[in-house]
C-alpha cells in the first residue's frame, strides 16, 4: 500500500502523512527533508545552492539515515532546498532513493511535491493537501519563532509565495495535483479534522 501526500510548504502534509503512516502501520518518508539535506550540505561546505555541480555532488553523497533534523529545519535550509529541488540532475539522483523506499514492505506514506505525479504515479491513494498562503505563512512563522528565528510574518509570507512560484514553475517535476489526486484544503481544519478527512478518503478509495 502506497499513499502519496503532495502539497505546498506548510500545508500540513508532513504532520498528516506521519499520522497516516502510524494509523495504517506503514513506513514514512518526508521527501522534502532529502532536498533540505542536500541544500544544507552545500551551505555547510561553504558553497552556493545554485551551483548545480555542488548540489549534485551533495545529492549523490546523501545518506538519508544520517540527516540532521535540527540543521535542516532552518529558514536558510528551506530556501536552499527549493533552489536545489529545481535542478533536474538533483531530482534524478534523489528519485531512485525515494522509489526504493516506497517499494519496501508493508508499504509507505511519502510526502512531497511530486509523489503522485512522478515518484509514485501508481500509488494506491493520492492526496494533494493545500491551504491559503496566509495560513501557511502563519504556521511556518510560528514554527520558526519556536526555533529562535527573527523573521517577521510578512517575510515568511513572501518566502512562502516565492517557494510556491519556484515549485510550480520549475521544469523538472513541477508541483501540481495528480489527475487522480483527492484535494484536501486544511486552511480551516484542525490537525485532527484533517486526519479524519484523509482517513475517510483513503478508506473509501481502498474499498
Amino acid at each position: 500500500m502506497i499513499v502519496a501526500v503532495d502539497g505546498p510548504a506548510a500545508s500540513g502534509k508532513g504532520t498528516l502523512a506521519r499520522a497516516l503512516a502510524r494509523h495504517y502501520g506503514l513506513l514514512y518518508l518526508d521527501t522534502g527533508s532529502l532536498y533540505r539535506a542536500v541544500g544544507q550540505a552545500v551551505l555547510a561546505a561553504g558553497g552556493n545552492p545554485a551551483d548545480e555541480k555542488a548540489a549534485l555532488a551533495a545529492a549523490e553523497a546523501l545518506d538519508a539515515a544520517r540527516i540532521d533534523e535540527k540543521a535542516i529545519r532552518t529558514a536558510e535550509a528551506g530556501h536552499a532546498a527549493s533552489v536545489v529541488a529545481a535542478m533536474p540532475a538533483v531530482r534524478a539522483a534523489i528519485l531512485g532513493l525515494q522509489r526504493r523506499f516506497a517499494a519496501q514492505k508493508p508499504g509507505a506514506v511519502l510526502d512531497g511535491r511530486d509523489i503522485g505525479t512522478v515518484v509514485c504515479p501508481d500509488a494506491d491513494v493520492k492526496l494533494f493537501v493545500s491551504a491559503s498562503p496566509e495560513v501557511r505563512a502563519h504556521r511556518r512563522w510560528l514554527e520558526l519563532n519556536n526555533s529562535g528565528s527573527g523573521l517577521s510574518e510578512a517575510q515568511v509570507l513572501e518566502d512562502v509565495r516565492e517557494r510556491d512560484r519556484r515549485d510550480a514553475e520549475r521544469a523538472a517535476s513541477p508541483m501540481k495535483p495528480a489527475a487522480d489526486a483527492h484535494l484536501l484544503d486544511t486552511s480551516n481544519l484542525s490537525i485532527e479534522a484533517a486526519f479524519d478527512a484523509a482517513v475517510a478518503i483513503i478508506d473509501k478509495a481502498m474499498g
